[in-house]
Parts: structure tokens; C-alpha cells; sequence
């Protein structure tokens, strides 16, 4: 006979969803997209989903034919469901006589799978966003989240739904600019600040305050490391491209990262952020240079040699003839093309990471598990309104006196463009 969930079971694990719910700051404001599970189940959990194009336009005379027709690259990554958490308890019939301790520990097993949700969504962006903005001074100032705007109006990210998640101290040291410079009590901005080390929207971003956070380590790879940004080689010249051929046939390409050769990798370190001389970033629509350096992140650095994995790719157009891709994807401007263009680490100190996106670059994946219902275990499951499914199972052996319970949650996460996310790093 199967176990069943008593009614107070039941309500209690409503409770339990709607505080995991609640629990989801950072999953709420990234985009979400669910996947049919049998395909997931035949694709090994994995699916490409798309970026978005990026066209060019000509100009034209009307009633003169156009001279040459586009063609358009569609750029896809890959999408996985790779976190199946599960926190497992038991208690016995003992401790069954005290039915809170049923209760807190359900609680405290909402609390982590919230939490390694978030963190997920964290570590998606303090990874592999690569639009960094470091800063001299602690935090405390309007103008540091302002950079942060301002990076990414340059580069064209789109002005809305602009997130931004701080460490603790990172945050209270905004909030208390915002009392040091408004403290006129019957100002709202100014008492939420005072009262509750509240900031709010900054700067066109929805800031939100991490109990937690990414700390990177300061760079330790040299002040004498080069890379060859010559239009004649393919350092500063990728082409994006949507399939390759191999032996099996055509396959997707993530074109979110580039293997480039350096001088030296000795001591790079993944997480680490630079800029390369003479290459500046331009606007993604316009293609106009900003006048800013263009930044990026080291993704991993491969044994021996001297290569390194980096995001973005490099996307220069240079030569007599760039394809359509590439001027289609164009990322910099290669100003002062050199085989010696030095490398600048901007992460010279260890510092907190903070974090800022724009939701379409982010995305949630919520699985769902195929739990039998009527295999001597009791079930429960419900999904979240982001459609993130918990799975809550319970079974008594008889042998022993004890109710082994789990809860269950299976998602996944992935930055699709890094280049619509970031990194704001004080104490540079």
C-alpha cells in the first residue's frame, strides 16, 4: 500500500512552496523558458536556444535594383537542465512527537533549494558577464552604478527590465550615500535608506541587496602579457558562424567564446577581466566606437601553452572582405592593430562581485521529474510561477520506525549573450 500525506502534510507544504516563492529573488527577474520534457529526455538534457540576430542595412535608390542581398547567421548556445538538487532528511517516530521539527525542517530545506537557485543565477552572470566596470573607491556613490548604465547604453543593451544584485556591504555603502546626501526626513528615498538600508531603482537598475557573493581574486598573470590583434590573423577577426562540419555531420557552434593565443598565460586565472590595447567596443546596432576599451573575461585557461578561452569573441571585421557575419556580430574596433597589443587586467585587487544584467540575457529552465505516484512513496509536487517544480516524497520503513522525506527541484540556467551582462568590482 502506498504512503500517504496527511492533510496537515499537505497544507504545510503549500506553506513551504509559497515561501520558496518568495524565496526566488533572482529567478523573478530573469526570462524563463520550459522545455518539453520528453525532448529534453532524448537530447540529454540540452537544448540551443537562440540570440538575437543582429542586421545591416544599405542604402538604396527606389526603382534601382538592390545590389547585393544578406546573408543572415542565426547564433544559438547551449541550454542544459545540469542542476538536480535534492535535500534529503529523515526523522523517526520519536522525533515525530514533535510536529514543529517536521515543519522547520521543511523550512530549512526550502531555504536551500532557493538559495542554490539564486546562487545559480549569480554565478551565470558573475561568470561570464562581460561587461566589467571597476572602480577605484568603495562603493558609495550614484556615478558607480551610473557606469554601469552607461556601459551598456553604449554597447546598445536594451534600456529596460535592468537588473542589479550587491553584496551586503557593497549595497548599505549606496544606501548610505543616499542618506548622506538627501537626510531631509519626509523624503521616502532618503528614510527607506535610513530605516531599512534601502536603495531601490539606481541609475535605471532594480538593485536588490546578496547575503552572499562571488569574491575574485585579484589577477596574478603579469603586466607584460601581449595578444596579436593584426587584421591579418584571426586573433581580432573571429566569424561567427551557426553549424561546423565534423565527421558526424553539422553541429551547433556556441559562439559565446574564442581561443586565443597570448604571450604568456603563466598565473591567468578564470574570472579574470581586461581590456587589450587599441581595441574598443562599439555599439551592437550602429556599429559606431564607443571610445571605450572593450572588455573581457577569461572563461578557462587550457593546460600547458599559452591559449586562453575568453568572452566575447573578438569581432573585428578587419580585412578587405568580412563576411556577412562578421559585420552583422562586429563587437570592436580595432583602432591600432599590433602582434604585440598589451593586455591590462582590470581585477588588480580581490573584491566582492556585483552583478548586473539585463533579463533577456539570463534564463531559467525548469525541469520536471518523472516521480511514480504509485510506488509505495507519497508524492506531492507543485511549480512556482517562474514554473520551477518542487517534489516533495516521503517513505516510512516499517523496520526501523523512520519517514524518509526529499525535496526535489531540477532546472537549469545559462547566460545566453554575456555581453548583455556584467560585473561591478569596488576597491580597483
Amino acid at each position: 500500500m502506498a504512503n500517504s500525506f496527511s492533510k496537515e502534510e499537505r497544507v504545510a507544504f503549500e506553506d513551504l512552496l509559497e515561501g520558496f516563492q518568495d524565496a526566488l529573488v533572482l529567478s523573478r527577474n530573469v526570462s524563463v523558458y520550459n522545455t518539453n520534457q520528453t525532448e529534453m529526455a532524448r537530447s540529454n538534457d540540452t537544448i540551443w536556444r537562440p540570440q538575437p540576430y543582429i542586421a545591416q542595412s544599405i542604402n538604396t535608390t527606389p526603382g534601382t535594383p538592390i545590389p547585393g542581398y544578406q546573408g543572415m547567421t542565426q547564433l544559438a548556445v547551449p541550454a542544459t537542465l545540469g542542476f538536480s538538487k535534492t535535500v534529503p532528511w529523515e526523522m523517526t517516530t520519536l522525533q515525530l512527537r514533535d510536529a514543529l521539527q517536521e515543519g522547520r525542517l521543511g523550512d530549512s530545506a526550502k531555504q536551500k533549494l532557493a538559495s542554490d537557485i539564486n546562487i545559480a543565477i549569480m554565478n551565470a552572470a558573475a561568470g561570464l558577464g562581460s561587461l566589467v566596470v571597476p572602480i577605484a573607491a568603495a562603493a558609495g556613490d550614484y556615478d558607480d552604478v551610473a557606469l554601469c548604465d552607461a556601459i551598456m547604453n553604449e554597447q546598445g543593451v536594451p534600456d529596460y527590465d535592468r537588473f542589479m544584485a550587491l553584496s551586503s556591504r557593497d549595497y548599505n555603502g549606496l544606501a548610505g550615500n543616499l542618506v548622506g546626501t538627501a537626510r531631509s526626513f519626509g523624503n521616502m528615498k532618503s528614510d527607506k535608506a535610513y530605516e531599512r538600508s534601502h536603495v531601490g531603482m539606481v541609475a535605471g537598475f532594480d538593485t536588490y541587496k546578496m547575503d552572499y557573493a562571488n569574491r575574485q581574486l585579484a589577477a596574478a598573470g603579469g603586466a607584460s602579457i601581449t595578444i596579436d590583434t593584426d587584421g591579418a590573423g584571426t586573433q581580432a577577426n573571429y566569424t561567427p558562424q551557426a553549424t561546423s562540419t565534423s565527421v558526424g555531420g553539422q553541429i551547433n557552434v556556441d559562439n559565446r567564446f574564442q581561443t586565443v593565443t597570448v604571450s604568456s598565460s603563466t598565473n591567468v586565472r578564470a574570472g579574470d577581466s581586461f581590456t587589450i590595447a587599441g581595441v574598443f567596443a562599439v555599439h551592437h546596432i550602429t556599429k559606431q566606437s564607443t571610445g571605450q576599451l572593450k572588455t573581457f573575461r577569461v572563461v578557462s585557461v587550457p593546460a600547458g601553452g599559452t591559449s586562453l578561452v575568453i568572452t566575447p569573441p573578438i569581432i573585428g571585421a578587419q580585412g578587405v572582405a568580412p563576411t556577412d557575419a562578421q559585420l552583422q556580430y562586429k563587437n570592436v574596433d580595432v583602432a591600432t592593430a599590433s602582434n604585440t597589443s598589451a593586455i591590462t587586467f582590470l581585477n588588480v585587487n580581490t573584491a566582492q562581485v556585483n552583478v548586473f544584467w539585463q533579463r533577456d540575457s539570463l534564463e531559467i529552465l525548469p525541469g520536471r521529474y518523472a516521480v511514480p505516484s504509485d510506488a509505495g512513496v507519497a508524492v506531492m509536487r507543485a511549480s512556482t510561477d517562474q514554473g520551477v517544480e518542487l517534489v516533495m516524497q516521503k517513505f516510512y520503513d516499517i523496520d526501523s520506525m523512520t519517514i524518509k522525506y526529499r525535496l526535489d527541484t531540477l532546472f537549469g540556467v545559462v547566460n545566453k549573450n554575456p555581453e548583455m551582462s556584467g560585473i561591478l568590482l569596488f576597491n580597483q
